[in-house]
């Protein structure tokens, strides 16, 4: 599987342009999906430089990305490569999702065990309710926002 992983608020806490702290279990969870044979590939806002530095970053850590911002490590804009900013993956990790970023132990479930989101948070809810006490079991009034 191709997975396309932002950096800053996904991997690193958002404190761009510098490097903020590591997002408990990031690069550990990357280092298993590698190692479960997904490409993986950095997609970031950042350019030059600050870009440099955040590959750095992840290396020193034992993360290597398959491709940094393309589809594949020789594509270039020139020649007959069709370099485009629309990256071809089949998973997206990045902190602007929908609903945010899920924890990195739920981001390695739903990859390597090919849940949907809606599967994991069902499966959640399940184990809550069947941990909870029976005297718990009282029906809560729903908020506006629940269905």
């Amino acid at each position: 599987m191709i997975i396309a992983v932002d950096f800053d608020g996904t991997i690193v806490e958002h404190k761009y342009p510098e490097i903020g702290k590591e997002i408990p279990f990031a690069t550990q969870t990357l280092k298993m999906l590698i190692a479960d044979h997904h490409k993986l590939i950095l997609w970031s806002v950042r350019e030059g430089k600050l870009l440099d530095e955040a590959v750095k970053w992840c290396a020193e850590r034992g993360v290597e990305f398959y491709s940094v911002n393309r589809d594949y490590p020789e594509e270039t804009l020139e020649g007959n490569n069709h370099f485009s900013r629309k990256l071809k993956a089949d998973v997206f990790i990045d902190d602007r999702n929908l609903g945010g970023l899920p924890d990195w132990g739920t981001i390695y479930r739903i990859i390597s065990h090919h849940k949907k989101w809606e599967e994991m948070m069902y499966e959640t809810h399940s184990q809550d309710v069947h941990n909870e006490k029976p005297s718990q079991h009282k029906h809560k009034k729903k908020h506006w926002w629940q269905f």
